[in-house]
């Protein structure tokens, strides 16, 4: 493919172009090849943001930024979503810290993807049509699924993330013509 076709391509060709790949792995059943291609690209993204986000905070606090009266505006703690554990004793704890942390968030990204895009499939299987229906069942299920792989999983928290995740994939369904 030259450059130039590459650059005149939108962003919904480039996702679009995410269906027709060729599976990183080959498990020989479409739904074990989406399950592990989408968890395998959402964990990548899901480390790739957890340590962008702990050497932005890392950098900011290492350059004095984060004091009042600056640039960067004012994150609480509980905000911040910082790894528990780096507290900058030494560098190997630190490290071992972020690669555990990170490991997590990675999984629980992959662990979304792999999750949705499962039961998208199998549900548009089932019931031989791809409606908003089955992406509000998955997104409620992946949601659900989130919040009990998270610390401090409630009742309340878990039917939260459900009714979130059926909300937000069913709105992506029903908005996916504009694209």
């Amino acid at each position: 493919m030259s450059s130039k076709n590459l650059d005149s391509r939108s962003l919904m060709q480039e996702l679009r172009s995410f269906d027709n790949e060729v599976p990183l792995f080959d498990f020989g059943h479409p739904l074990l090849n989406r399950v592990s291609n989408s968890f395998l690209k959402a964990a990548a993204i899901g480390a790739i943001q957890a340590v962008s986000r702990e050497a932005y905070f890392t950098a900011v606090e290492g350059a004095g930024l984060d004091n009042g009266g600056s640039i960067v505006p004012d994150v609480s703690d509980s905000k911040r979503a910082r790894f528990p554990g780096l507290g900058g004793e030494t560098n190997s704890k630190s490290l071992e810290a972020m690669v555990k942390n990170s490991g997590k968030e990675s999984f629980q990204w992959g662990l979304a993807a792999g999750l949705y895009s499962g039961l998208t499939y199998g549900l548009k299987e089932a019931r031989g049509v791809h409606d908003w229906k089955n992406s509000a069942v998955a997104g409620a299920l992946t949601g659900a699924t989130l919040a009990l792989t998270s610390e401090n999983s409630s009742h309340e928290k878990i039917v939260q993330t459900a009714i979130t995740g059926a909300a937000v994939s069913t709105a992506a369904n029903l908005l996916s013509w504009i694209f």
